[in-house]
């Protein structure tokens, strides 16, 4: 992946300067790079107001009312880990953080969870399921309020950045629907497949 990331800016200059363009180039690089500075800006703003809700929220014992409240839910996603624990906690952070459509807040709530999970079921150099089922969680979120999207369109200069809801709540819907079902059965195949 490096090699195509590296390669794709060289073969564009290339064509760039066979074409006489070098010029146009040189002055779009430098507008583009001040303008992902200050969108880079912009989003940390956002970011930083929501990871410090979150902490408030924890603090306050919203996240394990919020907890308990996707327990039955959780507990079947994530068979064998302990109800209430810290594993179950920083899940149910990071799904809610997904939900509110902080992808970038829920990173670093998802790699605690998937800590908490390997110590929980003492997993060393294998993926278990439940780890699984949160990488699944984590890249096909369910999201209700899209949060970073809406900010990216409102840096942009939507006039409506949230006219985007009825598209994201189908989609996300839909994708989590068909990646938790292919998880769970490819998570039963493999098992029957080791079995035998």
């Amino acid at each position: 992946m490096k090699y195509l990331l590296g390669a794709v800016p060289f073969v564009a200059l290339v064509f760039g300067l066979l074409n006489g363009k070098a010029a146009d180039m040189s002055s779009a690089i430098l507008d583009k790079a001040g303008e992902a500075v200050t969108l880079a800006l912009s989003l940390c703003g956002i970011m930083c107001l929501w990871c410090g809700l979150m902490r408030v929220a924890e603090g306050a014992g919203v996240v394990k009312l919020v907890a308990k409240l996707m327990s039955p839910l959780l507990s079947f996603l994530f068979k064998g880990l302990k109800k209430g624990g810290r594993a179950m906690q920083l899940i149910s952070m990071n799904i809610t953080a997904n939900i509110l459509g902080l992808g970038n807040a829920s990173t670093p709530l998802g790699i605690s969870a998937m800590q908490a999970i390997a110590e929980e079921e003492n997993a060393a150099d294998t993926a278990t399921d439940n780890m699984v089922m949160l990488t699944v969680l984590n890249t096909a979120s369910l999201q209700i309020i899209p949060t970073t999207a809406a900010a990216l369109r409102a840096a942009h200069g939507a006039t409506r950045p949230m006219e985007i809801l009825p598209c994201v709540w189908i989609v996300s819907a839909y994708s989590v629907v068909i990646t938790v079902a292919a998880a769970k059965l490819l998570a039963r195949r493999f098992r029957r497949r080791k079995k035998e």
